[in-house]
C-alpha cells in the first residue's frame, strides 16, 4: 500500500484528480510495482522546492507524478543555467546507483505539480540490484537523460536564445500536459542562462507572431506547430530519443 503523510494528497490520487502517475513506475509490470509500493512515500511538490543540492548527499530518489523539475548548474560568478528537465516520465537521483551519492546539480521544482513518489536511496539501490524491471527502465531512462544533457549543451552553444526558448517551452509543455505554463520572465531567463530583458523581447516577438500569449506569471502556448517550427532540431531530437529508448513509458497516457 502506498504511504503518504498527507491524507488529502493520497485522497486526490485515489479519487483521480489532476494528479497523474509517474510514467516510469506506471510502465512496470504489476508485480514489480506492487513490491515497490511499500517503499514509496507520496510527497507534495511546491514551486522552487529544492530536492537535491549540488555537492550534498542524495538521501532520497524522486519519481515526479506531475510538474517539472530542473537540474541546474551554478558557476562561481553566480550565473545559473539549466542542463536537464525531468517530469513524470523520469526519476531524479538515480545516479546513486552508479556510485555517486553526491548530487551533481541543484535540482528543484520549476513548475509545481501535484506530488512525487519518494524512495530512500537504500531501498532504491536494493531494488536496482535485483536487475529486474525497474533496473531496465532506469538504465534506459538514464541514457535518454544523458542524451538530453548532451543536446542541451550543443543547443546552448550553437542556437539562438529564441530557438532555445521555444525548445524549453515545448519540453515543459510536454511534461506538464498543458499549454498554460505558470512561469515568470525572470525564471525563464535563469533557465536559459540569459538576461531577463532578453526573454521579454523574445516572448514579445513570439506573441506578435501568434505563437504565445503572455500574462503576469503565465505563458500560454497558442500555436504548438508554429512554436516547434520556430525552435531548433534539438526538441525533436531529444523527443525521438526518449520514444526510441523508452517505448513503454511513451505509451503510458
Amino acid at each position: 500500500m502506498l504511504i503518504s503523510s498527507d491524507a488529502s494528497l493520497a485522497s486526490a490520487f485515489t479519487n483521480g484528480s489532476s494528479c497523474s502517475l509517474n510514467k516510469l513506475l506506471a510502465s512496470l509490470p504489476a508485480d514489480a510495482y506492487q513490491r515497490l509500493q511499500g517503499n514509496l512515500v507520496l510527497t507534495s511538490l511546491t514551486m522552487r522546492q529544492v530536492l537535491h543540492k549540488e555537492g550534498q548527499p542524495i538521501r532520497d530518489v524522486y519519481f515526479p507524478a506531475g510538474g517539472v523539475c530542473s537540474l541546474t548548474k551554478t558557476m562561481r560568478d553566480g550565473q545559473t543555467a539549466e542542463v536537464a528537465t525531468i517530469g513524470s516520465e523520469g526519476v531524479i537521483g538515480a545516479g546513486v546507483f552508479f556510485g555517486d551519492d553526491l548530487s551533481a546539480s541543484d535540482t528543484f521544482v520549476q513548475v509545481a505539480g501535484c506530488a512525487a513518489y519518494k524512495m530512500s536511496t537504500l531501498h532504491f539501490t536494493a531494488e536496482m540490484e535485483r536487475r529486474e524491471a525497474l533496473y531496465d527502465r532506469v538504465m534506459r531512462y538514464s541514457q535518454a537523460l544523458l542524451t538530453q544533457v548532451m543536446q542541451t549543451t550543443v543547443c546552448n552553444g550553437l542556437h539562438s536564445a529564441e530557438q532555445r526558448c521555444c525548445r524549453w517551452l515545448l519540453m515543459t509543455c510536454d511534461r506538464m500536459g498543458t499549454t498554460e505554463l505558470k512561469l515568470t520572465h525572470e525564471f525563464l531567463a535563469m533557465m536559459l542562462g540569459v538576461r531577463r530583458p532578453t526573454v521579454t523581447l523574445i516572448l514579445q516577438g513570439l506573441h506578435e507572431s501568434g505563437l504565445v500569449d503572455n500574462s503576469r506569471g503565465s505563458i500560454n502556448i497558442v500555436n504548438l506547430a508554429g512554436l516547434e517550427a520556430a525552435s531548433c532540431e534539438c526538441y525533436q531530437s531529444v523527443k525521438a530519443t526518449f520514444h526510441r529508448l523508452l517505448p513503454e513509458i511513451s505509451a503510458v497516457a
